[in-house]
Order: C-alpha cells, then structure tokens, then sequence
C-alpha cells in the first residue's frame, strides 16, 4: 500500500511593492496588452522564453535575490505602475455593453469543451478553443455579464514529435495547476450523477480581463482512479471516458452555476460537447418553478443558443444510445424525467440506435447559428432532415460569421502603425465603423519595413526550432548545420498551418512534385514553404499525410526550400500569421465552417490564397488576396477536384502571386503588392473580429433571448404555461388538419406584374385561426421543380363556415417571367412564440 502524502502548496513571494506583479499575472489581460508583456519579459528574457511565456510559473522562479534588486529598481516600479493603473482602469471604464444596454442585462454562460487563451494554457486544441478564446476577450472588452464553463484538462493537447521517418508521434506533459495562472477555488466540489454512481469535481477559476472561466477537474483524491482519468485528456477517442466528460461539461457545468448562485438568463452551447446542460437546466426549472417536466423543457429550450462548427460528420458528436442509457438514465428516472423523450430529442429517427449531440442541441435550443454565411447554408441543408418539410433556406439555423481578437494576434509592428495613422480609436472598438478607413494613409515604404522586420524574425524563430527538431530527432550534424540556412528574408514566403485532416489537403501544393520543384526553386523569382500542424492521434490518414510531406522536403530539392515545423501551438502560430507574405488555406468546399487563420494573417498584412469556403467566400472581393477557383462543389468528385484545384493553385502562383510580389519599382518597394495589402486590411479588420462577432451574438440572441426569457417567467410563468397548454392541443389536433382545397384563376399563363389571388380551404378540427399561420410560399422553379429564392405572403381570413371549414385569402406578385410555382403552408402560432418553426410542425399543399 502506497504511503500517505502529506501535501502543501508553495506560493511565489514578491516583495511588497513587486506585489501588483502576481495581480495582473493571475489575470489574462496581459496576454493581449504588449506593455504588460513586455514588463514580464524585462524581469528576464531567457526565462520568459523558457517558461513558454508564463509569468506565474516565472515569478515563481525568479530568486529572492534578483526580487530584491528588481524591488529597489525605481524605472522598474515605475513603468509596472502605470500597467497596473492600466489594468485597473480597463476593469473600471464603461463599456459598450453598459452603454447601450443598461436596462438588457442577463447573464450569460458560455460553455466550451476547450479554450484556447494562451500557449501556456494547453487545454486547447484548436480552432475551436481559440474561437472560444477569443469570444471570451471580447466579452471583456464589450462588458457582457458573461462567464465561461469548461474542463481543465490535466495533460491537455499533446505535444507533437515526428520519428526518423517522418511519422507523428504524441507526448503528453502533466499541467502543473499551481504554476499556471489559475486558481483553485478551495472548499467547493460539485457533485456530478454518473450512471448508478455519483462523481466529485473540484473548480479552478482563470480570469481573463473582465470574465471568470471556471473548470471543472476530477482529477483528485475524492474520486475513484477510472474517475480521476475522466478530466486527463482533451478529445479522447475513447467513447466511454468521452461521454463522461460531456456529462461532466453540462451536467456539472450547470450544478457548478447553482453552486455560485450564479443563475443564468441564456446558455450559449459552443458547438454539442455541453448539450447536457439542457437536462440539469430541466431539473433546476422543474424544482424552482414547481413545472412539470414538459413545461420546463418549454422552459429551457427557449433559454439555449447553440453554434455548430462543423459541417464534417466526425466533427458531430454521436454516441452509441447504450451508453447514454448506461451514464444518463439513473439521474433522469430519479428526477422524473422521461427516458425515451430525451433519447428522442437526439436522433433523426427514433428506432435509430445512436444518440447525436447536435441534434441534441438544435432541439433544445430557440437559435442556433453556423459560423459564417457559407456555413449557415451548409447547415441547414445538413439538418434539413429535421424540418424535412421546409424549404432549406428557412431551416431554422442562421449564421454569425467568425471573427479574431485583433489585440490578441495583431503584431507590436502593426499596433505602433495603427496608433500612429489611425489614432486610438480602433483600440477601443475595432469593429466600429469607418475606424480602419486611414489605412491608405499609411505610407507604402512604412507597411513594407513592418512587414519585412515581421518577416525576419519568423525566419529566426523557424531556424531555431528546426535546430532544436533536428537535435532531439539525432539528427546528423551535417543536416542541423543546414537549419542555419533555410529560408530566404527575401524570398516569397507561404504559410500553411492547421490541423491534418484529409478534407483540409495540406498535400494540395504537392500534387505535381515537378512543378512545384520549379516554382521553389526558380533563382530569379525565389519561393518557400513553411508548413506546421497536427493530425489527431487517432487519424491515421492525416498522419500519412505529414509523413508524406516531411518525405518530399527531405529531397535535396527542397531541403532549404520548405521547412515542417513541430508541435503547432499558439505561439508558432502568432510568427506565422505575423511573418509569411501569403496564407495558403485549400480545404475541400463546403467543409470548411470557417477558418480563423487566414484572419490572424490578413490582420497583419498577410495576403490570402484560399478555396472560396468558410470566411473566405463572403471576405474576398477580388482585389484584397487570391481566390482558387470560383466557389465550385464536386460532390463525390474528390479526385476530379483535387486535380483541377492543384492546377488552379500553381496556376495563380505562377501567373499571379510571384509577378506581382517581385515587380518592385526603383524605390525597391513592391507598391502593388503592398496595394493589395492595404485592400486586405482595410476590408477584414474591421468585419472579421470577435467585437463584431459578440456585439452579433448580443444583439441578435442574447438580448432577444434574455427579453423573452423575461416575459415567460413573468406573472408565476402565466405565458410559460398557456403555452404548454396551447401545445398540447395544438398536437392532439394537427394529424387532423386538412388543406380542402386551392383555388387559383383557371388561367395558366399571365403576365409579369399582374397579381395573382389563392384562396385556400383548411379543415382545422378543434382550433381556430388564431392558431395557425396561413402562408404562400412561392418563387421561380429550377429544372428539379424546387422553389429558388422563395417569397412568403401571409393569408388572411376570409370566412369561416359551419363545418370549421377556414377560408384564406392573398394575393402574390409577380415582376419577371419564366415558371413559376407555390406552396400553402399551415404553421401551428402563437403570439408569445419566439421562433415560428419552434416546434417544427407544418402542413404543406
């Protein structure tokens, strides 16, 4: 048996005017303020590197003796001062939120299964933690009364290494809570049910500017080994140990909440990893309000937004339903709450035999959204098959498009430019209009020289890794000599990172070894490659992938010309997007929900070279990057696809991209590159940030949301309760409904402009017309006979006869020629709904 451990916490200790240090150091706020950075990096540069940027972990370090002397350095305490003052004044100010909402706050909980906040956090894995990283500074800096939810992982993400050969290895370092900057909020557990069992977690809080994130951790004494392993890695393939953590998520999240009597108006469900929440909220409502279990699922899915991220089927949690009954069932028989409904809510078919979190989530949620205007669209035809008698551009899922924290990944280069040409206003809203408009202002030679500073020390950092790749792979000494040498300061430079799945084909650029060994290494027009990213452990295809490459650039041909960098993270991401002159992005269409990076790059006058998918495809505007192909999709086509858009690529980078980048005139500028630099900037900084995004989300969910979250629990939950009532009979009768009749002129053929009257006949039992929602849905037809771009009329009532027969009228108008068609549509309506396809019911003639 194991010996007892008696343990205790050893704190950094600062002397007393040093004490304001650990302060901002426990707050996130630094990691997106260059003067706060660099007053860290002052103490000791070395160690500021070597603690991967981690001013907890380097206070903690730092010796009592250097405190001492930095304590007694008065332009040292002078200058952290003034950051401190900073800090607190950003805490203090009035924000937008405060401004224009004052008489609309609620509270808000985000809840995320990672977040991506700094690289000395690594419990994030990608674009969606950096997504939820970012929503969350903005939140700060907007002042929403938000607060995140999320797991802390104790190995986090792994840390990549790639064998002799070429294949991708994982290595998994403990986090040490007690040096990073989070905090343990010591005396509250959470009690979490888990099957036939309950499971205890304990609560870590990290603040980032104006906002707690609490995680929840169960990696500790008060629970079972198999429980402790629930909290240990990120995206474990594992299904078991996977649903556990999504009940821990949701069901913990919300328990979690009630613990800090922190009660939220809305829960905001990043992607389908939280969607239990619904059930704890139902339990909460039905205790609270005394409801019954159907009225607080009424309740709560009027409470719920939920974004989807991804249109790729592995990117859609499913469990198997055994597993759901295994971990789900004991806690909803004990609080009443009917087994088979909440099974239902998750599938598509109800004899289907998995259980989908998405579906999940888009049935127990008032909106939902996609993350960019191509994506929403992509969405709705994915789910149309739970509104299977909408046309798909109502499907009830919209979109708010991505965006970036621009103070997050905006270069000091750059920050310096924008103070000195725009002024101070765009920090204090980026997304405020006309704020970016004095980019033209700035001199060509001044952008150039930020870039190319930009530029050099990616080169620099790149060498460095790649020395430090070689050395721990014992990698001849011959070939660590040449790490010294790769890479040109002036040579075009592309930059592609991301994750290794297939569908974002980081092999795109290698289909034609030969023609691409001739656009590398052409001596007069050079070019180079840096390329870094990670497959998932358990994808061995995007494994192959990264083998394959590493393979390519270890040809004599390519040895100085392209260069894999390992262990992509935040601050190998922050060099690239920073340095390269052109982002390369060529995901397979319409796979790509969104895409970040190419945001991060254009925020630093990096120029886009992407398939018309995700952000892009609303971004691009013809003169502000490059566009392969015109936003063609192949369907089952992928190896037709591949090919052509292999040949678009190499075709805009020859004909393209290294004219225009080489043609400099006699000042030695490239003024027409720079031109496109310019464009880009001045059209994606202003839009494509996370202040536009929030200020999107509040204005188009959140407040509407809180609003009518407020009128249903008014007056003991009278409109709550009708509602219910309402519902019931709305069900009991629609299997009834019958559209009689249409009548419509005898005519076939009239003219463009006439107006045409539809009178319909609607059998509606026991309801009345107050009911219904009588529409035409009509519109051009297409060669298949649907609909395209479709206008909705409302009928009104003309009569009523004795046999409950309801008679509507409208007229529609026509302004153009060609074949036309239209549906009548009966929708079940009330006047306190919030959403007209709530509850998905609608009869069509």
């Amino acid at each position: 048996m194991k010996n007892k451990i008696h343990k205790f916490t050893v704190l950094p200790k600062l002397p007393d005017n040093l004490k304001p240090l650990l302060e901002i150091a426990y707050n996130l706020w630094w990691s997106w303020n260059p003067d706060a950075v660099d007053l860290f990096r002052l103490l000791d540069s070395e160690l500021w590197e070597r603690t991967k940027h981690n001013p907890v972990r380097m206070l903690g370090i730092l010796g009592k003796d250097i405190l001492e002397e930095i304590s007694k350095d008065e332009g040292f305490i002078s200058h952290m001062i003034d950051i401190y003052n900073n800090f607190q004044m950003y805490t203090e100010y009035s924000t937008w939120h405060i401004k224009d909402y004052r008489e609309q706050l609620m509270n808000i909980a985000y809840f995320s299964m990672e977040f991506g906040l700094h690289d000395s956090l690594p419990i994030y894995s990608g674009g969606l933690g950096v997504l939820s990283g970012c929503h969350i500074k903005s939140a700060s800096g907007l002042g929403l009364p938000l607060v995140g939810i999320g797991l802390l992982y104790s190995f986090g993400n792994f840390n990549q290494y790639l064998t002799a050969d070429g294949w991708q290895m994982e290595k998994y370092r403990e986090n040490d809570f007690t040096n990073l900057p989070v905090s343990l909020i010591k005396d509250l557990i959470v009690e979490i049910p888990l099957g036939d069992k309950n499971i205890f977690a304990r609560v870590w809080k990290i603040d980032v500017g104006r906002i707690p994130i609490y995680f929840l951790d169960t990696n500790f004494e008060k629970n079972r080994p198999e429980d402790r392993s629930i909290t240990y890695y990120l995206y474990v393939g594992d299904r078991d140990t996977r649903i556990k953590q999504e009940i821990v998520l949701g069901i913990g999240g919300m328990k979690l909440l009630k613990l800090l009597n922190l009660c939220p108006a809305i829960c905001h469900m990043n992607e389908g990893h939280s969607a239990f929440l619904s059930v704890e909220k139902y339990v909460n409502a039905m205790q609270k309000y005394n409801l019954s279990f159907y009225e607080a699922y009424d309740l709560v899915k009027n409470s719920n937004v939920f974004t989807t991220h991804t249109p790729v089927p592995a990117g859609n949690e499913v469990f198997d339903e055994y597993l759901v009954r295994k971990y789900l069932r004991p806690y909803l028989d004990k609080e009443g709450i009917p087994y088979d409904f909440i099974s239902n809510l998750g599938k598509i078919d109800r004899n289907d035999n998995h259980f989908n979190m998405t579906i999940f989530a888009l049935r127990n949620s008032i909106f939902a959204n996609g993350v960019s205007k191509l994506h929403g669209k992509t969405s709705r035809k994915m789910w149309q098959v739970l509104w299977p008698q909408l046309p798909e551009d109502e499907v009830p899922i919209s979109h708010v498009t991505n965006g970036v924290h621009i103070y997050s990944w905006l270069s000091d280069e750059f920050t310096k430019l924008f103070d000195r040409y725009i002024g101070p206003k765009w920090r204090e809203d980026p997304s405020k209009e006309g704020v970016f408009d004095r980019i033209k202002v700035i001199p060509d030679a001044e952008l150039w020289r930020s870039h190319l500073r930009l530029k050099e020390r990616l080169i620099g950092f790149v060498r460095e890794r790649l020395k430090r790749q070689l050395i721990d792979r014992k990698r001849p000494n011959s070939e660590i000599r040449i790490a010294s040498e790769v890479l040109e300061p002036d040579a075009l430079t592309i930059g592609f990172a991301r994750r290794f799945a297939e569908y974002k084909r980081a092999f795109l650029i290698f289909r034609d070894i030969e023609r691409l060994k001739a656009i590398l290494n052409n001596r007069n027009f050079p070019v180079q490659l840096i390329i870094a990213g990670k497959a998932h452990q358990s994808d061995t295809v995007g494994k192959e992938i990264i083998r394959n490459i590493i393979n390519i650039i270890r040809k004599p041909e390519f040895r100085r010309k392209i260069v894999f960098i390992e262990d992509y993270d935040l601050n190998v991401a922050k060099y690239l997007v920073q340095g390269v002159d052109v982002w390369l992005n060529n995901p397979r269409r319409p796979l790509e929900a969104s895409g970040t990076s190419g945001m991060k790059s254009s925020i630093n006058g990096v120029l886009n070279l992407s398939i018309l998918d995700g952000w892009w495809d609303e971004a691009f505007n013809g003169e502000n990057g490059w566009a392969i192909g015109g936003g063609e999709e192949y369907g089952e086509g992928i190896e037709s696809q591949d090919n052509i858009e292999s040949a678009m690529l190499y075709d805009i980078l020859e004909n393209e991209i290294i004219p225009l980048f080489y043609n400099k005139g006699l000042d030695g500028l490239p003024h027409e590159w720079i031109k496109k630099m310019k464009m880009s900037l001045e059209t994606i900084l202003p839009f494509f940030n996370t202040h536009r995004m929030v200020k999107e989300y509040t204005e188009k969910f959140y407040i509407p949301v809180g609003n009518y979250m407020e009128k249903l629990t008014l007056n003991n939950l009278s409109l709550l309760k009708n509602l219910r009532i309402w519902r019931e009979r709305i069900y009991s009768n629609w299997d009834k409904i019958e559209i009689k009749s249409i009548i419509t002129p005898k005519k076939s053929e009239i003219y463009a402009g006439e107006n045409v009257e539809i009178k319909v006949d609607i059998f509606l039992n026991e309801l009345c017309e107050e009911d219904v929602l009588v529409e035409i849905f009509y519109g051009q037809l297409d060669s298949e006979e649907n609909i395209v771009n479709g206008k909705i009329v409302k009928m009104e009532l003309l009569n009523k006869n004795s046999s409950n027969i309801y008679t509507f009228r409208t007229l529609i108008s026509t302004d153009r020629s060609g074949l036309f068609g239209y549906q009548v549509r009966v929708i079940p309506f009330h006047s306190g709904f919030a959403n007209k396809f709530a509850e998905g019911l609608i009869k069509i003639a």
